[in-house]
């Protein structure tokens, strides 16, 4: 099944190091996505950048530095999207964080399942 929409992309850019109570901040923002019920988010963790700071963050296989570049997406409808700023506020002390409107095609499976392929159908 293909479905074709507009929603909201959120982008969060910051460091690897960075921590909320205790924790990494990639985890404690996907856990407040999961808990204010988010489509989704993925993170990735980048080679080399810089930001605010324009101290360039690298992650290395040679060191023990944990200090590469962190972006965490998500894509959502604007209300969900301005439920968790409020929450990045708080949450993110150095960093950048960018929106803009993205044309979305989710291609799903779950229609399929439910109703039976026709291949399931044909046998």
């Amino acid at each position: 099944m293909k479905e074709q929409f507009q929603a909201q992309m959120l982008r969060v850019h910051f460091g690897e190091g960075d921590r909320w109570q205790g924790k990494p901040l990639h985890e404690a923002i996907l856990a407040k996505c999961q808990e204010l019920g988010m489509a989704g988010a993925i993170v990735y963790r980048g080679i080399e950048g810089y930001g605010t700071s324009t101290r360039i963050r690298h992650a290395s296989h040679w060191t023990f530095s944990r200090d590469a570049p962190i972006m965490l997406s998500i894509i959502d409808s604007e209300d969900q999207i301005r439920k968790l700023i409020p929450h990045l506020d708080a949450m993110v002390e150095e960093g950048l964080i960018a929106m803009s409107r993205v044309d979305v095609i989710r291609y799903s499976r779950a229609a399929e399942k439910a109703h039976g392929t026709s291949s399931e159908k044909a046998q």
